[in-house]
């Protein structure tokens, strides 16, 4: 390890005053980042019911001088948050939801906070943390005279379930950015230059007619049966789409007692692919088989569109200016009790016990179709050129959205990772602000790959679906 370090130090590009700056704001910014992360890990708040966590963030905006906009989009625990003037303007998300039934408490072994609470599984309270420690670095920059332009913070919330981006961006709340940043929780540090899933989220209901299931039920008609032969039909289908299509489904309701003869039952259903176009096919198909299963059992049907997200327009010009950044800071570096912690977490969830590791690897190549998530953050890439940047917070073969990485979130592995992020970040949009040839060179980037797509929401018209989450 020490002649790694050695070499890094060795190769280490020289930086400009304004990037050290940057570094020393979020170094000095380090316990009040942890505090902050930690109260929304204590949260542990759901879709659109984020507000204790989108308070947190937003008053912690407001003090440090930005110009704070709550409730935007007709979502309450939406926010941004703005510093400066004119041109460029410089986006960053923040993310703060969590995942239902998986709150953990900061221990290597699976112990429940809460019993049946929810818990950071994507370490998103780490996220919308590290963005917001870095766009206050950049704002004492322009506050100082150092950078021209305007920063702004977009607190998101509901990136789990329902995509709040969506409606943000329907709202015209990106229309004015030149670039924005991103960045998320891994188990590796990198910049991000895969696509990700496009994915369709819609609800099916089926409705019938109620019997006694013993002394007359040819008398009913059952939503059960549908949605059973609706499932069937799901996974027979399986064998016929393409390798990188998924399909989900939840069952939501399918009947309340065992003799009675169910007159509704109602799932939600999820479709991926690598490729929007591949995924709106197979989506089509699904729907359809909805209605082949009313038809089987005799009861009416709907399908609902909740909401769905395209995949990533990955952007490699800004991908390399962060490669640049992420060289310069080198790996994250850990002790041996964050070692032990990490080994510890991986025999408990039966992943090899290695430890864990942040090295700067050289900018990958981005595939064709990668496997992995979904995120609204490729609805925003499809508005504005957008970097993205993983960070390491949890080793290498922890399952993602479980207790283990909620574990990992809430001590000083997730904390690392989130500070390391915030200078990493920060550095980057210091190019962005003093380097107009880069932006120029993002935009022709964005505008080659997006081609003649007109982009359009995958969201039903009307409100977000407050309502819904609660």
């Amino acid at each position: 390890m020490a002649c790694l370090l050695m070499a890094y130090a060795q190769k280490k590009p020289k930086i400009n005053d304004n990037k050290k700056a940057v570094i020393a704001s979020v170094e000095s910014q380090a316990q009040q980042l942890t505090a902050l992360s930690d109260q929304i890990w204590a949260y542990e708040e759901i879709a659109f019911q984020e507000f204790q966590s989108s308070k947190a963030l937003s008053d912690y905006a407001e003090a440090q001088g930005f110009r704070v906009s709550r409730g935007v989009a007709g979502i309450p625990t939406a926010f941004t948050a703005e510093y400066g003037s004119g041109e460029p303007v410089i986006g960053i998300l923040g993310e703060f939801d969590a995942l239902p039934g998986i709150s953990q408490k900061a221990v290597p072994t699976k112990e429940p906070r809460n019993v049946g609470a929810p818990g950071h599984g994507c370490g998103h309270n780490l996220f919308g943390v590290a963005s917001l420690g870095a766009a206050t670095a950049i704002k004492e920059l322009i506050e100082k005279g150092a950078l021209q332009g305007t920063v702004r913070f977009y607190g998101t919330p509901a990136e789990e379930k329902f995509f709040g981006k969506l409606w943000m961006i329907r709202e015209g709340l990106f229309d004015d950015v030149d670039i924005c940043m991103d960045w998320h929780p891994s188990a590796e540090t990198k910049a991000s230059v895969q696509t990700g899933l496009a994915l369709v989220d819609f609800i099916v209901e089926f409705e019938g007619q109620a019997a006694h299931a013993s002394s007359d039920p040819w008398n009913g008609r059952s939503a059960s049966d549908a949605l059973e032969l609706y499932a069937s039909g799901i996974n027979y289908y399986r064998e016929h789409i393409r390798p990188t299509v998924r399909i989900h489904y939840h069952i939501q309701d399918g009947g309340q007692v065992v003799n009675v003869v169910p007159d509704y039952a109602r799932l939600w259903v999820r479709v991926r692919d690598t490729k929007r176009e591949g995924m709106e096919k197979v989506w089509k198909q699904v729907e359809r088989m909805a209605e082949g299963a009313a038809i089987l059992a005799n009861v009416d049907y709907k399908v609902s569109l909740v909401s769905g997200v395209h995949e990533v327009l990955v952007n490699r010009t800004g991908a390399s200016a962060l490669q640049a950044n992420l060289e310069y800071l080198g790996p994250i570096t850990y002790t041996e009790q964050e070692q032990s912690f990490a080994k510890k977490i991986q025999q408990s969830t039966g992943s090899e016990r290695v430890g864990i590791e942040s090295a700067i690897n050289p900018l990958e190549e981005t595939l064709e179709n990668p496997i992995g998530g979904s995120t609204d953050v490729g609805d925003v890439s499809y508005v504005v050129p957008t970097i993205r940047l993983s960070a390491t917070t949890a080793p290498k073969g922890t399952p993602w959205h479980s207790w283990a990485v909620v574990a990992c979130s809430g001590m000083s592995i997730g904390h690392k990772g989130m500070h390391y992020a915030a200078k990493a970040l920060s550095m980057t949009m210091v190019d962005l602000f003093e380097n107009a040839k880069l932006r120029e060179n993002m935009k022709a980037e964005f505008k080659e790959r997006k081609g003649d797509y007109a982009y359009k929401g995958i969201i039903p018209e009307g409100p977000p679906p407050i309502e819904a989450a609660n």
